[in-house]
């Protein structure tokens, strides 16, 4: 069987050659995918020449869904055939590819997971229309309804078509996200194994069902199976199909039987792989790589493939050009698979990783990106081989010129070297990294997509410690340069910069900002800021430390003093006298403002106070005959104006910062919020009868023409007064016809649909209610009303027990989600706050319905809106229905129940003042404390997070371990709420009678203080990253937005020693222990090493024992008596990891949050800010910035410098010598391939000598020569493909089987010998293709 003579050439057709492109993965309705998109390598089956389409996705290995085991290193699984047979209507064909579209699809989880991401971006654009319309509707009714009727019904038409949307949408969503039984039918073992010889099979086994398969699939014998599949590699002469369709049978069978791929006999598979990489088609080839890539297991499978020559076979697939993309990929796919084995990136030789360097400097290849991800891969796993391979080079140029769109996972890499010395010395000291700027600084080329791209780069850099010590270095080189790009007269780099400079400060603008920008004065934001603030939640605070910053605040204000000491301010003036762009002149003056209320709160009073006189405006502004004192006087005008709006919006503007506000003050804030009597109650009756008339009740019976404020405003005032009310009930409609707007058989109210508009409808009808409470007529006239009566009748619906059933009842799921009928739990829960309304629940026997309901399994939605909108605050049936739903309900209402109590159990009562006692709290807490013995322990890790926040308040955190609740069983998920116990006397002797104390302490000193420092820096780097989403402000009814309350706080892990320094208790036992002592010692002796990770991990956790120690009062002495601080001031200024010295600084922070440990700070050097009433905040900075980023230039390691081993020495110098004069000036002309000037002559004098055919182009000594200097030295991927067709390609498959013959032997004639060396089974794919040109492509 003779082999075809060339190494890069294949048999594909001229429409072969141009059909590969890119498109996107099509899906039909449901969410399966198409046969098209199943796994493995398809074999055509496609009729006249058709095109079939490639759908490659790229991405980061590992984020597969699938349920099946994923190979190492995929990237994507969908692997097709691309060859169009030239043969039409074959059955062997047709039948062969039917075979291969029964393929397992280990996509599944990822196309359901892109189907659910579609259908929510579907959802959140039909929620924006919808609200758009909303307000569309909102604007038009305020206009006359006879000109703006048609427009009315056009927008209520599309509001409606948006409701319906969405209700499908989540009706989509729902389905998708339950879990569905397999549905793909898995073929018995006979139907793996015993097919004919060309690959067909019983049409039947596509029909199985998938209960029937679950019963065969155990009676597999994975041996006989694969012993099978490889015996049928072995027939010869047949088409690519075959053998595409056997390799992906065997994939399959490696993800049935992982195990099977360890007792895989080499010799035999090892052949098979080679034949089938050496085939003449594309997919055959491809097919072998993804074979191959499934059978490795460990690193002793990546040697034994090595050991059979494919690193010629890799580098000579990758270089190919792009009609072999098929193979391409799988190449790439297979070097990949190397990183996800242990140590197996030792395994990748350097060719390989220089092969992969050309592709990635290629600017259009498509597998460019994912080149790129691998090379960075490769330089976090091993720099060295990454540098001496050339491969930072394409990777700083991906960097730099804003290409890649994962910049971030790049820059990423970068900073992983950066962070020890150990990796630092192969980059260049304080320059790859600087690079990100060229965009910013060479403004003639500046691009926009190209400065944003950098500038999430930059914004990721500047948030770690490696990056920010980086660009720091050279007096802030980097950064100023940054900085200074907003002199340059270029627009778009300036509104970059600025949006930057948000990012990187967190400052999130306040709710008047868009107005503002637009040109709106700042007059009336004062008012409507304290209107909009007020129902905003604010956090509870921890008695004990009411100033306390966060880590990320920490941060933040080091950055802001690092962008301060780099001209910041300067720089965004010069952009408010001379930008040209007015809205950027407002963007920057807010920004002027934030950042001077931010210095203001974050640093100390040394850096703030000089800020605030911005000495550089005032003095232009003075500068009377200068025609720029007007610039800057309006400057000057704006930023006071936009400042002493941020001051009035504090709880509107916060992004970072909790406003620390003194207790007087809160005091004084608690007199505010008290309740004033109203002055309408006491209205004259002209002005009474006159607003009644405003309101347009009484001349219209049409609810839309009613003026809503004008009649909240009379229930809230008015009304109040027994009088008014029952003038308005009998000498006027006022109140009878509103009254018959909120019946419910009337439809009025009821059919109203449910949107950010009518939500005032509720709120009247809410306020209604209460008022009708108040007084002894109101409470008359609603108990004769028809209204409770009509509510009991549609509650009733839903009680199974009344007897009363409707077709369409009032209360059923759809109407609760689409129209305001919801709104009536809110009515029922204004009674519920009432005695007298309970009574008249309980006279309408709603009460008992409302038992009832909660033991309905089939209507959650439905206990969701009572338990929501009830007023638990007096005792009596709410209670005790809300303990029912926390103990007898389904799992959901559970959760949710016990998320109800979160209000009722951390925040401070209305009727007095924050600081009492537990009071009311008192029932909350002991039903949640009842709920950590919930059989569901989703159940009690809610209880426990609840209970923990209340903890927060001493009283409450008293009242708690006065309960006694046992956590043993719950494990870690209790462990929070026992370290909370500790921080009082009464919860120490609770937990030390319990014995929990030593063996805790004892566990946190043996090891749980190392484990404490992954978690403290997993919650750091959730902190740090930034999120994106904007929620909407849009006022709902939705019940399960209830459920996420208070559940977005980011709280610090609880360290054990901070909670135990609490108490002078705790400060005994750890002085008795000598615990402080020994993390003192060992901060002492290893601080400064940087070579052990080990001893790294040690001190990092003694850092953070002894900050946690330290920022306590009563912990506060332990440092003195160590010394301990200075040690730890030296690893933050001259640590030689980065990281470590972030540690440091945080610590340092925690330590200065104790006044005793800030006094002790600032004898070296260290200052924080403090509030009025001089408690630190715990935001500690270096008053000398350039001390604390002193990081000296490393020498770096030029490829030079990093040793080869003799072996690869003498390998080098060898591949520059031949005897053979010829072979000689081969060689030197391929190194002239390298210098771009003498390129083209070279290629030139190449193709001579080819044309004379020497024999050197048929010599494997050549061979492995040539491919050594490819390796050694720079080459473009052109070059290296010119190079790669040189060759014979009987060569390439005498060094892979190891057949290298004499010299005279390979000078005769290749026809005669090539085949004679082979085995039949070496031959078996060789001839697929009859014909094939003698020579490369």
């Amino acid at each position: 069987m003779v082999g075809p003579p060339s190494t890069l050439s294949s048999s594909a057709t001229t429409t072969q050659k141009s059909f590969y492109t890119q498109q996107s993965t099509p899906y039909n309705t449901n969410g399966t995918k198409t046969p098209s998109d199943r796994d493995g390598l398809q074999p055509g089956a496609l009729a006249n020449g058709a095109r079939s389409n490639s759908s490659l996705s790229f991405g980061p290995r590992g984020s597969s869904l699938a349920p099946s085991p994923v190979a190492p290193g995929s990237f994507s699984s969908n692997m097709r055939n691309q060859l169009a047979p030239s043969r039409t209507g074959s059955g062997q064909d047709i039948n062969a590819s039917m075979v291969n579209l029964e393929r397992l699809d280990e996509d599944d989880g990822l196309v359901s997971e892109q189907v659910l991401a579609t259908l929510r971006e579907s959802l959140n654009r039909e929620m924006k229309i919808k609200e758009g319309s909303e307000n569309m509707l909102e604007a038009l009714n305020t206009k006359k309804a006879k000109q703006t009727k048609e427009q009315r019904q056009r927008v209520e038409a599309e509001l409606n078509s948006s409701n319906q949307k969405i209700k499908e949408l989540r009706n989509q969503i729902t389905e998708l996200q339950r879990p569905k039984p397999p549905t793909t039918p898995t073929r018995t073992r006979m139907d793996v194994i015993f097919q004919s010889s060309n690959g067909l099979r019983s049409p039947h086994s596509a029909t199985k069902s998938a209960a029937g398969s679950e019963f065969d699939e155990p009676t597999e014998s994975p041996t006989y199976a694969l012993a099978e599949i490889l015996q049928a590699l072995e027939v010869e002469g047949l088409t690519p199909d075959y053998y595409v369709g056997h390799a992906n049978n065997l994939v399959e069978l490696f993800k049935r039987h992982p195990t099977l791929k360890y007792d895989l006999v080499w010799s035999v598979f090892g052949l098979r792989m080679q034949v089938m990489l050496l085939s003449e088609s594309r997919e055959v080839v491809a097919a072998g790589y993804r074979m191959t890539r499934y059978a490795i297991s460990d690193i002793s499978s990546l040697q034994k493939i090595r050991s059979l020559n494919i690193d010629y076979l890799v580098v000579l697939s990758l270089i190919k050009e792009r009609k072999a993309d098929v193979e391409r990929e799988q190449a790439l796919k297979f070097v990949r698979a190397f990183l996800d084995v242990k140590d197996g990136v030792s395994e990748v030789s350097r060719a390989v990783v220089r092969t992969i360097a050309s592709v990635a400097e290629h600017t259009e290849d498509r597998l460019k990106a994912i080149c790129i991800e691998t090379l960075a891969e490769i330089m976090v796993r091993n720099p060295a081989l990454l540098v001496t391979s050339g491969g930072l080079r394409p990777l700083a140029d991906a960097l730099g010129e804003g290409t890649y769109e994962a910049s971030g996972s790049l820059t990423a890499a970068f900073l992983f070297l950066l962070d020890a010395p150990q990796r630092r010395k192969y980059l260049r000291s304080g320059y790859e990294l600087e690079v990100l700027f060229t965009a910013f600084t060479d403004s003639l080329y500046a691009k926009e997509n190209i400065l944003k791209q950098n500038s999430k780069a930059i914004s990721y850099a500047l948030k770690s410690w490696p990056g920010l010590m980086t660009l720091s270095m050279y007096n802030f080189r980097a950064i100023r340069s940054l900085v200074s790009c907003l002199m340059l007269p270029n627009p778009t780099i300036r509104e970059t910069v600025i949006d930057l400079l948000y990012s990187l400060l967190r400052i999130k603008s306040p709710f008047w900002a868009p107005s503002f920008l637009a040109g709106r004065r700042l007059t009336t934001y004062g008012r409507v800021a304290t209107l909009k603030a007020a129902p905003q939640k604010t956090a509870q605070p921890v008695e004990e430390e009411p100033g306390e910053k966060s880590f990320v605040d920490h941060y933040t204000a080091l950055l802001l003093a690092v962008l301060i000491a780099s001209d910041m301010l300067p720089g965004l003036l010069q952009v408010t006298r001379d930008a040209d762009n007015s809205m950027l002149k407002r963007k920057t003056t807010l920004l002027i403002g934030e950042v001077l209320k931010l210095a203001d709160s974050l640093l100390p009073s040394t850096w703030s106070a000089d800020l605030q006189l911005l000495p550089e405006l005032f003095s232009a502004a003075s500068h009377f005959g200068d025609n720029e004192r007007f610039d800057a006087t309006g400057t000057v005008y704006q930023i006071s104006s936009v400042s002493r709006t941020l001051y009035r919006t504090v709880p509107a503007a916060g992004g970072i910062l909790a406003s620390s506000i003194n207790s007087s003050q809160d005091n004084l804030a608690s007199l505010e919020d008290q309740p004033k009597s109203n002055p309408n109650v006491t209205l004259d009756e002209t002005t009474f009868r006159q607003l009644l008339v405003e309101t347009q009740v009484l001349s219209s019976t049409n609810p839309t023409k009613w003026k809503w404020d004008i009649i909240l405003k009379i229930i809230e005032g008015p009304l109040l007064n027994g009088k008014r009310l029952d003038e308005a009930i009998k000498a006027s409609k006022f109140i009878k016809r509103i009254m018959s707007f909120y019946r419910p058989f009337k439809y009025k109210f009821a059919e109203v649909r449910n949107t950010r508009i009518t939500q005032k409808y509720v709120k009247v009808g809410c306020a209604l209610i209460h008022t009708l409470l108040q007084t002894v007529e109101g409470v008359r006239y609603l108990a004769d009303n028809k209204l409770l009566r009509q509510i009991a009748e549609c509650l009733a619906q839903c009680d199974p027990t009344s007897g009363l059933t409707a077709q369409s009842p009032m209360f059923s799921k759809e109407r609760l989600q689409e129209t305001l009928c919801c709104g009536y739990f809110a009515m029922l829960g204004t009674m519920s706050g009432d005695l007298k309304g309970l009574q008249m629940l309980d006279r309408w026997r709603m009460i008992n319905m409302m038992y009832h309901i909660i033991d309905l399994k089939q209507r959650p939605d439905l206990i969701k809106l009572l338990l929501s909108n009830f007023d638990y605050s007096l005792p009596g049936h709410p209670r005790v229905l809300l303990s029912k739903a926390l103990t007898a309900g389904s799992k959901e209402i559970r959760i949710y129940a016990t998320n109800v109590l979160r209000k009722y159990s951390s925040r401070s009562r209305t009727n007095g003042p924050g600081n009492q006692g537990v009071g009311d709290s008192k029932w909350a807490i002991q039903l949640l404390v009842t709920q950590l013995y919930d059989p569901e322990v989703e159940v009690c890790a809610t209880a426990i997070k609840i209970l923990e926040e209340a903890c927060n308040r001493k009283n409450y955190l008293e009242y708690i371990v006065e309960c006694r609740p046992a956590l043993d069983h719950l494990g870690e998920i209790g462990a929070p709420l026992l370290l909370r116990f500790l921080s009082t006397s009464i919860g120490y002797h609770y937990l030390d009678g319990l014995d929990y104390i030593s063996n805790e302490m004892d566990d946190w000193f043996l090891g749980r203080n190392d484990t404490y420092v992954g978690v403290i820096e997993a919650s750091l780097a959730r902190s740090f990253v930034e999120v994106t989403e904007e929620t909407s402000n849009r006022l709902s009814m939705d019940v399960d937005s209830f459920e996420l309350e208070g559940d977005n706080d980011a709280h610090v892990p609880p360290h054990f020693y901070r909670e135990l320094t609490r108490t002078k208790e705790g400060c005994k036992l750890l002085r008795d222990k000598g615990h402080f002592e020994e993390f003192a010692t060992t901060i002492r002796e290893y601080g400064m090493l940087s070579d052990d990770s080990e001893l790294i991990l040690k001190v990092k956790g003694c850092l953070w024992a002894v900050g946690n120690v330290g920022s306590m009062e009563l912990g506060a002495p332990f440092l003195e008596e160590c010394d301990v601080v200075e040690n730890i001031v030296r690893i933050a200024e001259s640590h030689e990891i980065m990281s470590l010295r972030g540690t440091a600084f945080f610590v340092l922070g925690l330590i200065s949050r104790s006044v005793h440990g800030l006094e002790i700070l600032s004898e070296f050097g260290w200052d924080s800010n403090t509030t009025k009433m001089g408690v630190s905040l715990g935001l500690c900075i270096p008053q000398n910035l350039g001390k604390f980023f002193s990081f000296q230039p490393w020498k770096h390691e030029k490829v030079s410098d990093i040793v080869m081993t003799e072996s690869q020495k003498a390998a080098a110098e060898a591949a520059k010598m031949d005897d053979d004069i010829v072979n000689q000036r081969i060689l030197e002309l391929i190194v002239d391939l390298g210098n771009t000037v003498l390129q083209k002559r070279a290629m030139t004098e190449l193709m001579h000598i080819k044309a004379k055919k020497v024999p050197g182009f048929k010599q494997p000594a050549l061979f492995k020569k040539i491919m050594t200097l490819l390796e050694s030295h720079h080459f473009r991927l052109g070059v290296r493909h010119f190079v790669a067709e040189l060759f014979d390609r009987s060569v390439l498959r005498r060094i892979v089987f190891g057949e290298e013959n004499s010299d005279d032997e390979m000078n005769s004639d290749v026809d005669d010998t090539g085949s004679e060396g082979r085995t039949e089974r070496q031959r078996s794919i060789s001839d697929l293709s009859g014909t094939a040109p003698e020579s490369g492509v």
